[in-house]
C-alpha cells in the first residue's frame, strides 16, 4: 500500500504538494482503484482544516502563513536547536568539571540536557526527509537522485563542520540517510515505523544508546513523515496531552533510574530512556502550549529560528568557539559563564532569524542546500517572481 494511501486507510491527512502516485506515472499503481471520485480528487490543503476550529490557536500553531509549512514543526526544530547548544559548548570548549558542588549546573544538564534535544532534532531530520521525498515526486521523474543529492551535499557540510566540531550530527545524518533511509523509502509508512522500534530497541540492548539510536530515530521520523502525522497535529490534542502524561511520568522513573549511576549519564541504559522519555515529554509539551493562548507568540519565537535550523546550527560552531576563547569560558570550569553564552547566541539567532525571513524565504545555507538540490538557483528575496517548474533540471 502506498504511503498516502495508507495515510487515509488511518484517517490522516494527506500532505500539501503531494499529487497521487498513479498521477505521476508510478508503475503499478492503477489510476482511481480505492479512491472515490477518481484520479483528479485531491485531499484538502493544511490551510483549510476540515470543521475550521480555531479556538485554541491550534490551527494557526500546526501551521504558518506559508501554508505548505507546518509551524509546529518549525517551532519544535527551534527547540531541540536551544536545547542542543548547551550540549554541544561544553565538550568542545573543554570545560571541567567543579568539585565539592554536588548538585551542578553539569549535573542539572546530564539530568536535563544531555541526550534530550538530539533525538528531537534527529526524528524532525527524518520527517523533514519524507516531506521533501513526496514532495518531489510530481515535480521530478525520479524524486530519490534529488534525495541522495541533498543528502550527498548536507554530508560535505557535516564534514567540513567536523574540523570545528567533532562529534557533529550532521555528517551522521546524511551517512544514515544514504545506508538506511534511501533504500527503506520503498516500503510503506507502517513498516518504517515497525523497522525503526526494532533499530531502537536492538541500539538500547546493546549499546545503551548514544549515536547507536540515530538510525532509528530518523527511520522513525521518516514513517511518521511519510504517514502524514505532521498534519494532524492540530486534530489530535487529546492524544498528545495523554502522551504527554505518560512521557512525564515516565521520565521520573527514567530518572531516579539514572540517579543511580550518576558518572555514566550519556553512556548508560538508563540515561538514554530518560534521554527519549523527557524528548517525547518536552515535544508534546511544547504541542500543548502551541495550542493554547500563548501558541502564536511562543510560534512566532521560536519557528524562525528552527526554519534555519542548518544555518543557527553550523553557525553557532562558528560563534561560540571565538567567543569562548574571548570570555574565557575555554578550558575552564566557569559554567554559570558558559549557559550566559549560550543563551547570548540563542537570543542574537531568534532574532536575526526572524529578521533574515521577513525578507526572504530561506536562510542562507538552507537557499544554499535547496539550489545544490534542484541543480538551479531558486528566488531568495521574498518580492522575487516564483521561478518556473525545475522539472526539466531532474528528469
Amino acid at each position: 500500500m502506498a504511503a498516502e494511501d495508507a495515510a487515509r486507510t488511518v484517517g490522516l491527512p494527506r500532505p500539501p504538494g503531494m499529487t497521487r502516485l498513479h498521477e505521476v506515472g508510478t508503475p503499478g499503481h492503477p489510476g482511481g482503484t480505492g479512491h472515490p471520485g477518481g484520479p483528479g480528487e485531491r485531499w484538502p490543503r493544511v490551510t483549510d482544516p476540515p470543521g475550521g476550529d480555531d479556538r485554541s490557536g491550534a490551527a494557526t500553531a500546526g501551521r504558518n502563513a506559508g501554508g505548505d509549512r507546518v509551524g509546529a514543526l518549525d517551532a519544535l526544530r527551534g527547540l531541540a536547536l536551544a536545547g542542543i547548544l548547551f550540549v554541544n559548548i561544553p565538550p568542545v570548549l573543554n570545560l571541567t568539571a567543579v568539585a565539592g558542588e554536588p548538585w551542578s549546573i553539569r549535573h542539572f544538564l546530564d539530568l536535563f540536557v544531555q541526550q534530550r534535544f538530539f533525538p528531537i532534532f534527529s526524528v524532525l531530520f527524518g520527517i523533514g526527509f519524507a516531506i521533501f521525498l513526496e514532495r518531489a515526486r510530481p515535480k521530478a521523474r525520479r524524486p530519490r537522485v534529488l534525495l541522495l543529492r541533498r543528502l550527498l551535499v548536507l554530508g560535505v557540510l557535516g564534514w567540513l563542520h567536523q574540523v570545528l566540531q567533532p562529534g557533529e550530527a550532521l555528517l551522521p545524518y546524511a551517512l544514515v540517510g544514504l545506508v538506511v533511509l534511501l533504500p527503506l523509502s520503498y516500503l510503506p509508512w507502517w513498516l518504517n515505523l515497525v523497522a525503526s522500534a526494532v533499530l531502537l530497541v536492538v541500539a538500547m540492548v546493546l549499546t545503551s544508546g548514544g549515536i547507536s539510536l540515530l538510525p532509528g530515530m530518523l527511520l522513525l521520523g521518516f514513517a511518521l513523515g511519510q504517514s502524514g502525522v505532521p498534519w494532524a497535529l492540530h486534530r489530535h490534542g487529546r492524544a498528545i496531552a495523554v502522551l504527554f502524561a505518560l512521557a512525564t511520568a515516565a521520565s521520573v522513573a527514567a530518572l531516579l533510574w539514572q540517579e543511580q549511576e550518576p558518572l555514566m549519564a550519556g553512556f548508560s541504559a538508563s540515561s538514554a530512556i530518560a534521554g527519549l522519555c523527557l524528548a517525547t515529554a518536552y515535544s508534546t509539551g511544547l504541542l500543548l502550549l502551541l495550542r493554547t493562548r500563548v501558541g502564536p507568540a511562543l510560534s512566532a519565537v521560536l519557528a524562525p529560528f528552527g526554519r534555519m535550523a542548518l544555518t543557527n546550527y553550523l553557525t553557532a560552531t562558528l560563534l561560540f568557539i571565538p567567543l569562548g576563547h574571548l570570555t574565557g569560558v575555554a578550558d575552564s570550569g566557569h559554567w554559570v559563564r558558559m549557559l550566559l553564552l549560550a543563551c547570548g547566541i540563542i537570543v542574537l539567532q531568534l532574532v536575526w532569524s526572524r529578521l533574515w525571513l521577513s525578507r526572504f524565504r530561506y536562510g542562507p545555507l538552507e537557499w544554499a542546500w535547496r539550489c545544490s538540490t534542484w541543480w538551479r538557483v531558486v528566488p531568495l528575496r521574498r518580492d522575487a517572481a516564483p521561478a518556473p517548474s525545475p522539472d526539466s533540471a531532474v528528469r
